[in-house]
């Protein structure tokens, strides 16, 4: 009773079946539309620009640049002082690990319309996967953390820092040589109203103002 109390009711408090399998569904998703949005080549999501940018660099995956560069921004949660949760670290292995295996199931998406509906669906599917995952309340994923950590110490808001971090990341995953398109625009335009429309359906115990107002994915 004791260990419980010490370990497994901060790290997974009930109800913890629904938890897990929100968690784990919605980050699953979330690789699944990050991959139809690369695979759409009408551009990717911002932080996948810099994977794909990384990915030509390295020649490691895309997955592997995305758990890598997830790694790294945790680091810089130690000054910020963000709390680590399962779902932190499940968000930064599950999603690399689900784009690469679905960028591998995936097929070639040729005509243009078929490359439009692949983006539509992966926007509307990660809006969707971002609030299950967000919703299970396990822990925010490392980028989410970095947006809000820095909100809270710099005085901008959520939102403020969320598009001054995704500008910077687009860029230079830019210059690195990730896909950036007009699917890369809608997807930011349209990631915060799918996600806050989902986040109240999903959201498991009471409200999180902060990730609500984040909107944001990852």
């Amino acid at each position: 009773m004791l260990v419980r109390r010490l370990f497994l009711h901060p790290l997974l408090p009930p109800p913890r079946a629904r938890r897990l399998v929100q968690l784990y569904a919605g980050l699953c998703a979330f690789g699944l539309g990050c991959a139809l949005l690369i695979a759409s080549r009408l551009g990717a999501m911002p932080w996948d620009v810099l994977h794909q940018g990384l990915a030509q660099r390295t020649g490691l995956s895309v997955g592997a640049c995305s758990i890598l560069t997830a790694g790294a921004v945790m680091l810089l949660w130690a000054p910020l002082r963000q709390r680590v949760g399962l779902g932190t670290v499940s968000n930064a292995v599950v999603v690399g690990l689900a784009v690469d295996a679905s960028l591998w199931l995936l097929p070639e998406v040729e005509s243009l319309a078929a490359r439009w509906i692949a983006l539509a669906a992966g926007t509307v599917l990660t809006g969707l996967a971002t609030g299950c995952y967000i919703g299970a309340r396990l822990g925010p994923g490392p980028r989410d953390g970095l947006m809000v950590g820095l909100a809270e110490r710099t005085r901008l808001s959520v939102r403020t820092a969320r598009t001054g971090i995704e500008v910077a990341v687009v860029v230079a995953g830019a210059l690195l040589g990730g896909t950036v398109g007009i699917g890369t625009l809608l997807f930011a335009v349209a990631i915060g109203p799918l996600a806050q429309l989902a986040l109240p359906l999903l959201r498991v115990g009471p409200a999180d103002p902060a990730a609500a107002q984040a909107g944001t994915s990852r």
